[in-house]
């Protein structure tokens, strides 16, 4: 029988939470391979997938958090001569060297793991071309004898490792087009925490463009999650208040208060317990610690930076390995670009920003940019040709 059998990696460090991971590590494989008719079998060692359409559905496991190898394997008989059967029938197209490895975990199989790697290297040898190289070998054959049936293999595809998502609860990701928040969504879906996205428009400032462009995104993250939704706020009421009472200098920084704090009153709507975004040390003028520290005071929620300590190549490589960056250049402006002053302040003083924010009741307005967010759910309607 041909199947996909997971190995767990990290999750193998959990003690009394092991099994819930694993439990939430199985219903996240179901919904990202529902097309594929899996049935599932885990245990807290391995996991077992029978499936339609295999090597499609491997591809799809790649892009799973909480899997550290995926093996396409086949389970047969305990029976000696079926396993040296089938296990030259997998090496007869191997070159080079190879080694036998293995693992008898049914202590009734009649022979010991070291010997009968010995028997199934000796058939390899006398049918092959293959030398043996138990050093640094060009190909491992890994055989798992257990109580229920023999699991032999050799190709191993490494996993993404880190948790499965949902372990550590809900977040909301702040999402602009920019480079650095998608990277952060995936760190954060990394460390177990499922997110929804947050993204604020304002048209006419911000073009269709903009906002194709940030839901391709959150398509894309989507695939190392397959739960995401995208909340678009409706921020131009608001922006244009900011902008008319003269914030000047303070722009981004009164802006940027107002984001959290639509973030903090959408986190308590929807039950988030984290609010993520991209933002790193010192990358722009919003983002040196001055201003965070007179910004993230309008929320008690916790903040998650995931980049905050990266340098911009750090970020772009995981960019390109995500396959965000492509779409992160696309050159239609955000919200966070459009009356950008000249000179941003940097330091700017927690008395002037409340000073400014006296100027106009942002208070009815955050509630009425609330209580008209658009939440996108099936990416898949909204794709377009911006690509």
């Amino acid at each position: 029988m041909n199947l996909i059998l997971i190995k767990y990696g990290e999750l193998t460090t959990k003690g009394e939470n092991r099994e819930e991971f694993i439990k939430l590590l199985a219903k996240n494989i179901k919904n990202i391979l529902k097309d594929h008719n899996p049935n599932i079998i885990k245990n807290r060692v391995r996991m077992y997938i029978e499936c339609d359409r295999v090597e499609e559905a491997v591809k799809k496991l790649t892009k799973v958090f909480g899997i550290h190898g995926i093996v396409i394997c086949y389970k047969i008989d305990a029976d000696i001569d079926t396993i040296k059967e089938k296990a030259l029938e997998l090496m007869k197209d191997k070159e080079g060297t190879f080694k036998v490895d293995t693992n008898r975990a049914d202590k009734n199989f009649p022979i010991k793991s070291m010997e009968f790697n010995n028997v199934i290297g000796g058939h390899i040898l006398k049918n092959t071309n293959l030398k043996v190289d138990v050093h640094n070998p060009d190909t491992t054959i890994h055989i798992e004898i257990r109580v229920e049936g023999t699991y032999i293999y050799t190709d191993v595809i490494n996993g993404i490792g880190g948790y499965p998502v949902g372990t550590q609860g809900k977040g909301l990701l702040m999402l602009s087009g920019g480079i650095d928040s998608p990277v952060a969504g995936y760190l954060a879906l990394k460390r177990g925490i499922d997110i929804d996205c947050l993204y604020f428009e304002a048209p006419p400032h911000t073009s269709p463009e903009a906002k194709e462009k940030v839901t391709r995104l959150a398509s894309i993250i989507n695939e190392y999650s397959g739960n995401i939704r995208l909340l678009v706020v409706p921020f131009t009421k608001l922006q244009e208040a900011i902008y008319m009472n003269h914030a000047d200098t303070y722009m981004i920084t009164i802006m940027r208060r107002m984001m959290y704090r639509i973030a903090h009153e959408v986190s308590k709507k929807y039950g988030y317990k984290a609010i993520i975004n991209g933002e790193s040390i010192g990358q722009v003028a919003s983002q040196t610690l001055d201003s965070m520290g007179v910004i993230n005071p309008v929320t008690d929620i916790p903040v998650i930076r995931p980049v905050a300590c990266m340098d911009k190549l750090e970020i772009i490589d995981i960019a390109n390995h995500i396959d965000t960056y492509e779409t992160s250049i696309l050159p239609y402006e955000d919200c966070c670009t459009i009356f950008l002053p000249k000179h941003p302040v940097i330091k700017p003083k927690i008395e002037k920003c409340l000073e400014i924010e006296k100027r106009f009741d942002y208070e009815s307005i955050i509630k009425e940019t609330v209580d008209n967010i658009e939440i996108i759910t099936d990416f898949n309607k909204t794709k377009s040709d911006l690509l």
